[in-house]
């Protein structure tokens, strides 16, 4: 069974949500910090790269972008979904959700508009991860989703590395007790929470049984994050980033305790 203990009580979720219209931005945000001189840093090694590989659409880049942050920031369990993006980078460690926003902080820069779509996912959706510690997974996680506007259409970031993906055949699909964390599933195989017609059913790329609620759009994951609040209520959040914030993803995957690789179930990491 899941938990309530550590969730925060959700008052700000009271009225109705952002729908599918919701504008994007290139502006910076509290988390997104795009001034900060780590940031730029990686900015301007991402356009070298892509011009070195001949990458020269932003779809193209921002795929550039999405492996330079899989291989230079260490997936952790991170529950701090308000960090900023320069944090993450000093680091060199960060959850899905801390990574994703590193990867939206590339795209602002590169004047691409992104938004997030927040989902409500069901706590046992990280069950294989924790098998010792299912009574403190919390009953939900509240995902920030990223989107970017590309050619005029809103694109999610599993979508971002469409027409290079050949599968998902089941056997290689994503799943939630193995080495790989969202991340960088996005990058090989399908993931959908909303069980598309290509992988609708019992195959394991279809994550819409995870789904409880769909918060809609929002222009940034500070404002879904405002509104929302993060997974686990404050003092939750401070005993616990000591520890799950240095803790590898993917370490002893399935073994128990912590171990395991999808997102943490303590943190909005997608």
């Amino acid at each position: 069974m899941t938990s309530r203990l550590l969730m925060p009580f959700r008052t700000a979720g009271a009225g109705s949500a952002p729908d599918a219209e919701t504008a994007g931005s290139t502006r910076p945000t509290q988390i997104l910090d795009l001034a900060h001189p780590r940031v730029a840093a990686l900015v301007t090694r991402v356009r070298r790269v892509a011009d070195e590989r001949g990458a020269t659409t932003d779809r193209d880049r921002l795929r550039t972008a999405h492996g330079i942050i899989a291989a230079s920031v260490r997936p952790v369990y991170s529950v701090e979904d308000l960090r900023r993006v320069s944090r993450t980078l000093r680091l060199g460690r960060g959850s899905c959700s801390q990574r994703m926003a590193v990867l939206e902080a590339v795209a602002r820069s590169l004047d691409v508009p992104t938004r997030v779509r927040g989902l409500l996912v069901d706590g046992v959706f990280w069950y294989p991860r924790f098998p010792k510690l299912r009574p403190f997974v919390p009953e939900e996680v509240l995902l920030a989703w990223p989107e970017f506007l590309l050619d005029d259409t809103w694109v999610p970031v599993a979508e971002l590395f469409a027409g290079q993906i050949t599968g998902p055949a089941p056997a290689d699909a994503f799943t939630n007790d193995g080495a790989e964390t969202l991340f960088e599933a996005v990058a090989r195989t399908t993931v959908d929470w909303d069980a598309p017609a290509a992988c609708a059913g019992s195959a394991p790329c279809d994550l819409s049984a995870h789904l409880r609620t769909d918060l809609g759009r929002f222009t940034s994951r500070d404002e879904l994050f405002a509104r929302h609040g993060q997974t686990l209520c404050l003092p939750a959040r401070t005993l616990a980033e000591p520890l799950l914030g240095r803790w590898s993803a993917g370490a002893g995957a399935g073994a128990g305790a912590g171990a395991g690789a999808g997102t943490s179930p303590t943190s909005s990491a997608a």
